[in-house]
């Protein structure tokens, strides 16, 4: 077991560049046989230790150039400034699969296929997520610029709603199934158009997810 225990409750928006449904989340591979993806949490309750970490933001840009578990992927990690020094550790600690089991968190199994880790960014994450709408925008000037919205239905239009329930995943439980573009700037520039989006809430610990 970790020394420090830890708990993020909050709101994710995750966009990559997988078909809408993204295989990954069936054990199979990507779309198009790589994996580009920005992703973003809001923080509604969290600790990391005796430090809070209440209202904060975090985000990610990554890519892989097979599937994820392939490894030699590379990530820019990128935390809200609002953060204290200690809150910034805290964040990166988590994000890098620090202080979490083996396996209990996409954060440390991620962290296991990066051959790059860039250095963090701190900026402002300007985030706005509605998990049952299917909506989001998220941008990190300079950094990040990525939406997303309800699949529509071909014929009529009207919004489509698909879920992905993992009861035993290491992100979420159940996630709602939208679209997204994001363009990213940096080491990671991505242009993504019209592919899988999803949104969840979040509840992690050192141990897994809350299921």
């Amino acid at each position: 077991m970790p020394d420090i225990t830890w708990t993020i409750k909050g709101r994710e928006f995750i966009h990559c560049n997988c078909a809408y449904g993204c295989p990954c989340q069936f054990n199979a591979l990507p779309t198009d046989g790589t994996c580009h993806a920005v992703g973003f949490v809001e923080i509604e309750e969290g600790h990391h230790g005796e430090t809070n970490l209440d209202g904060l933001k975090i985000g990610l840009i990554a890519a892989w150039p097979g599937a994820i578990h392939e490894g030699r992927g590379q990530v820019v990690p990128i935390v809200d400034e609002r953060a204290s020094p200690e809150q910034r550790e805290a964040l990166l600690r988590i994000m890098s699969g620090l202080d979490t089991e083996p396996g209990a968190t996409f954060f440390q199994v991620f962290s296991a296929t990066f051959e790059k880790v860039h250095d963090p960014v701190f900026a402002e994450i300007e985030l706005d997520i509605d998990v049952d709408a299917r909506m989001a925008h998220a941008a990190v000037p300079g950094w990040v610029e990525a939406r997303a919205e309800p699949i529509r239905n071909p014929v009529t239009g009207d919004a489509h709603r698909a879920r992905i329930n993992l009861p035993r995943g290491f992100e979420y439980d159940i996630a709602e199934v939208a679209r997204g573009w994001a363009e990213t700037q940096g080491p990671i520039t991505l242009s993504i158009k019209d592919r899988h989006a999803h949104f969840a809430r979040l509840h992690m610990t050192q141990s897994g997810v809350a299921h």
